[in-house]
């Protein structure tokens, strides 16, 4: 059987482990956190080992990323280049409530929480983090790094493209492209194109500001063609 760290130990890492554990496949070593407070305790019953270093000290164990909030969403992409892990050491997990189509991929260290469902030809990449209840219907893309909170409703041929963050129950008009490391607030419904780097609010969905500092910074490391861009 397959062992798993899980990398954080907030909501977003409680729901994972949770999702592994109703999967039944998996056993969880633990979680793994840079906040020394948490090392030793216990989250729901699972260690916090020590942190996110430790990935190193256990190289027969799969990874995945669990960090990331909508204040810095870009957070688990700073981890994927800091603890440089090969592909394979990223674990796919799926909660068993989720409905995955035959014709749906879905990358690695990507996470597909309860009562999802990837509809018919939806691409999934790597890192993403797909919420409860979300919709990704026929042909959608979604982007490494992305963020898709939950109950969000996806239509057809949508795009979310890298590092992207489209907040609780925001629809998105199909054949929409949300750009590069921008974010859509909850309950928004966007019926057009979002330029990257940009928060959009309100239905329908208009531009508030430029983004917050952490996603600006992914997004010029992205111009420059750097890592994981």
């Amino acid at each position: 059987m397959n062992t798993l760290l899980i990398i954080g130990a907030g909501g977003f890492a409680r729901e994972t482990a949770q999702a592994v554990r109703d999967a039944g496949e998996v056993t969880l070593l633990g979680h793994l956190d840079d906040n020394r407070a948490l090392h030793g305790t216990d989250v729901d019953g699972l260690p916090v080992l020590g942190g996110t270093d430790l990935v190193h000290d256990l190289p027969d164990a799969d990874v995945v990323i669990c960090v990331g909030n909508p204040r810095d969403y870009g957070a688990r992409a700073r981890l994927v280049r800091r603890l440089d892990l090969p592909e394979d050491r990223y674990a796919t997990v799926v909660h068993p409530t989720a409905a995955v189509s035959a014709t749906s991929r879905v990358g690695p260290g990507s996470v597909l929480l309860a009562h999802c469902a990837l509809t018919a030809a939806v691409r999934v990449g790597a890192h993403v983090a797909v919420m409860p209840h979300t919709v990704l219907t026929h042909d959608d893309v979604v982007e490494d790094f992305a963020t898709v909170a939950s109950g969000v409703c996806l239509g057809g041929g949508v795009r979310l493209a890298t590092g992207s963050y489209v907040g609780s129950g925001a629809l998105v008009r199909e054949g929409t492209t949300v750009g590069a490391w921008s974010q859509i607030g909850m309950g928004s419904t966007v019926l057009g194109d979002v330029p990257p780097g940009e928060v959009w609010v309100g239905s329908p969905a208009r531009r508030l500001r430029e983004a917050a500092a952490p996603a600006l910074d992914e997004l010029a490391l992205r111009a420059m063609g750097g890592p994981h861009a």
